[in-house]
């Protein structure tokens, strides 16, 4: 558990993934090289437009045969960095599987907040809904899957009302989800240095956009997981995740073993690790 009172260096020490993996650099490349070969070898629609707004454009990565689940991939980055391109190298292994994937922008802070980029995702989604059997998916077998800041924002979309946002579309729009290393609480951000000016949370901010202080969705299910290799935060984190909402909402809380921050969504990515087969069996395609 964090300190009642936080030190401002342990949080830091905690939560800066950056520092705490000294290889990202070459992790991003790698993405980076990865992502460039994905939209090189699959069938792809790049910067298909969501909205109107900065950053809302998404990709999708078209199916083997129509009809197919479709899973959309939300991207890391604390709100605030990276981009829908550098994770393209996510798609192959889930189109290979029979899935169309989709992975979404939004616009990053500090030029935008949370609450911002939290109805970007909104957007997004009602876009995937309506416009899927365009590209040869089938929304009503939607797994909506996101890393870091995008396992946040993955377990909020299952916290919309749906119906609240447009007539057309259904109340369990989303019911399925997979939060790789996610940010369930966001107080610690609040006091963390590294963050604190870009996210600008305050405390009404944490109440309304923190899922583990939230009633969990009256149906569906979250997949809860986390590197085995991560600081003591992220672990409380995805543990925290499963006693806020309840084993019937989080019926999967699991740390992948030997995987820090950054690796953990290669192992997601890996046709060969649990972590993707428990993403396949919700898409249909274990």
């Amino acid at each position: 558990m964090p300190p009642s009172c936080p030190d401002p260096a342990w949080l830091d020490a905690q939560y800066n993934n950056r520092a705490r993996i000294p290889e990202h650099p070459q992790i991003f490349a790698r993405w980076q090289r990865d992502s460039l070969a994905a939209r090189q070898s699959l069938r792809c629609a790049l910067d298909e437009r969501y909205g109107d707004g900065a950053g809302e454009t998404l990709d999708v990565f078209e199916p083997k045969r129509a009809g197919a689940p479709v899973l959309v991939f939300i991207h890391g980055g604390y709100w605030r960095s990276l981009d829908k391109a550098d994770q393209s190298f996510v798609a192959p292994a889930y189109v290979d599987a029979g899935a169309m994937v989709v992975v979404p922008n939004y616009a990053l802070a500090p030029a935008v907040t949370v609450t911002h980029i939290t109805l970007q995702m909104v957007r997004a989604l009602a876009w995937v809904w309506r416009e899927a059997p365009r590209f040869g998916g089938d929304a009503r077998r939607l797994v909506v899957a996101g890393h870091s800041a995008g396992g946040h924002l993955a377990a909020m979309l299952m916290l919309t009302r749906w119906r609240d946002v447009a007539a057309d579309l259904p109340a369990d729009l989303v019911t399925r989800a997979v939060a790789i290393s996610g940010v369930f609480d966001l107080e610690p951000l609040r006091h963390a240095p590294f963050i604190a000016a870009d996210l600008r949370l305050s405390a009404t901010d944490v109440r309304r956009l923190s899922p583990a202080r939230l009633p969990a969705p009256a149906a569906g299910e979250l997949v809860a997981l986390v590197g085995g290799d991560e600081s003591e935060e992220f672990r409380r984190q995805n543990r925290l995740i499963r006693r806020r909402w309840g084993e019937r909402a989080v019926p999967v809380c699991e740390e992948v073993p030997g995987r820090h921050h950054l690796d953990v969504l290669d192992a997601w990515a890996d046709p060969h690790q649990r972590a993707h087969g428990l993403t396949l069996e919700r898409l249909g395609l274990g």
